[in-house]
């Protein structure tokens, strides 16, 4: 037995179809989208509920003479630093890069139908699929969501620190999954996870905005988790903006009078004290790795934060002025920010291998310099004995002075320490020396 359907674009062009009660509703996509001359993308029934691929047609809410819709879908990617997931326009994904931070998929696969969106942290990634489920793989630490499964229905939004996951459910309310210390445990503030309109995260914490204008926070306090010095503060919070590198990172919120509330590190940002009679009638609020950039209503901008990183701005003041946007760039190293002007002129600052690099923002000191570094703790190391961490250790490249940086091994609770007296460090990235050990 047959019936017959229409597929239309949103433009309007259609195309007749004949299909056997025994179709596979994917196969009828794939003749759709031949049949309108489109890229892949999906099938969405009358009432635009989008068509699970692998039903048969006699199982689906398809009837004889329906009007579907074929919607042609964008490309959508995502990654975790050392791997890649794309969304492909019919809600499959595929994947790429390092096995171990979610370039293998396999194992989940057949799950990844109809995803609507793909969120990232640095070890994992967790889709959200049409029906509002959650597939996530990676790195088991981060992507283990087996203790939070079955709450994980209705998702509309998720929000990732470096090893952890937050979904915001239709009601409201927050599912977290991935490692306790970067902010998946958010049992000690689950009854007030409630009417959740957004999740911000650094690399090590996240912050919820309610409905009623108040926060949330929760994870490791290095990164933010911890809001209790500022929590009378946070009423009528209109938006929030998160500095973040793998240390930690700060968070600002723009509060209804215009304001600003910063809690997090200092050195990135948390520490708005020196720049807060400036920060008045605050529109927009722009963050690099460890520094922060608002927009005034008279378009002047406030810095404040790492100065290495853009949070002074003090060379270009006079001419940070209607300024409509600003864009950032950088790494835990450095960075710096773009405004631009309403002349359609763009102004930069910060430190100049990160963007920075204007006249105005060199003779301000942001310029390169040649740094020694020292690999003295390394020297005669085998390659196994180099990789041989163990959890919470990593290997770091840090800067002692303006000339000299080493490289040296360190336990996150040294990390904290360093982040404490504003202590400059990158983290190394092992992966291409794992490889290279594994051929």
């Amino acid at each position: 037995m047959s019936l017959t359907v229409q597929v239309r674009l949103l433009s309007g062009r259609a195309v007749t179809l004949e299909c056997d009660l025994e179709e596979e509703l994917a196969s009828l996509s794939h003749r759709a989208q031949a049949a309108l001359g489109v890229g892949r993308g999906r099938l969405l029934d009358s009432s635009g509920s989008a068509l699970a691929g692998n039903d048969l047609i006699k199982d689906a809410t398809v009837r004889n003479g329906d009007l579907l819709t074929f919607q042609v879908g964008r490309v959508q990617i995502q990654t975790t630093g050392r791997a890649f997931a794309a969304v492909l326009g019919d809600g499959s994904v595929v994947t790429w890069g390092d096995a171990d931070r979610g370039g293998d998929s396999s194992a989940v696969q057949e799950r990844l139908n109809n995803v609507q969106q793909i969120q990232a942290s640095d070890y994992a990634f967790a889709a959200i699929l049409h029906d509002g489920s959650v597939v996530s793989w990676g790195s088991p630490d981060c992507s283990d969501d087996t203790a939070v499964q079955g709450q994980l229905k209705n998702v509309k939004q998720i929000q990732a620190t470096c090893y952890a996951f937050a979904a915001i459910l239709g009601d409201g309310s927050v599912v977290t999954w991935g490692d306790a210390e970067y902010g998946g445990d958010s049992s000690a503030v689950k009854d007030q996870l409630n009417s959740v309109q957004h999740v911000h995260a650094t690399a090590r914490a996240f912050a919820a905005i309610r409905s009623d204008g108040s926060v949330v926070s929760w994870g490791h306090e290095v990164g933010g988790g911890d809001s209790a010095a500022v929590r009378e503060q946070l009423k009528d919070v209109q938006q929030i903006q998160a500095s973040s590198s793998f240390y930690g990172g700060a968070f600002a919120a723009v509060v209804g009078d215009g304001s600003v509330v910063t809690w997090g590190v200092a050195a990135a940002g948390g520490n708005s004290r020196g720049v807060q009679d400036q920060l008045k009638n605050v529109q927009h609020i722009q963050a690099s790795s460890t520094a922060f950039a608002a927009i005034c209503s008279d378009g002047s901008v406030v810095t404040w934060g790492d100065v290495e990183c853009g949070g002074d701005s003090s060379a270009v003041q006079d001419q940070l002025q209607n300024v409509q946007q600003i864009h950032t760039s950088g790494t835990t190293f450095g960075g710096g920010f773009a405004a631009v002007l309403g002349s359609g002129s763009v102004l930069t600052w910060g430190h100049a291998p990160y963007g920075a690099d204007s006249s105005a923002a060199q003779s301000a000191g942001a310029v390169a310099t040649s740094v020694h570094v020292r690999i003295d703790t390394i020297k005669g190391l085998k390659v196994a004995e180099i990789l041989d961490v163990s959890r919470g250790e990593l290997w770091l490249v840090t800067k002692h002075n303006e000339s000299e940086a080493f490289v040296e091994r360190a336990s996150h609770r040294k990390l904290n320490k360093f982040v404490r007296n504003g202590q400059k460090f990158q983290i190394l990235d092992l992966g291409f020396l794992r490889e290279s050990h594994k051929r």
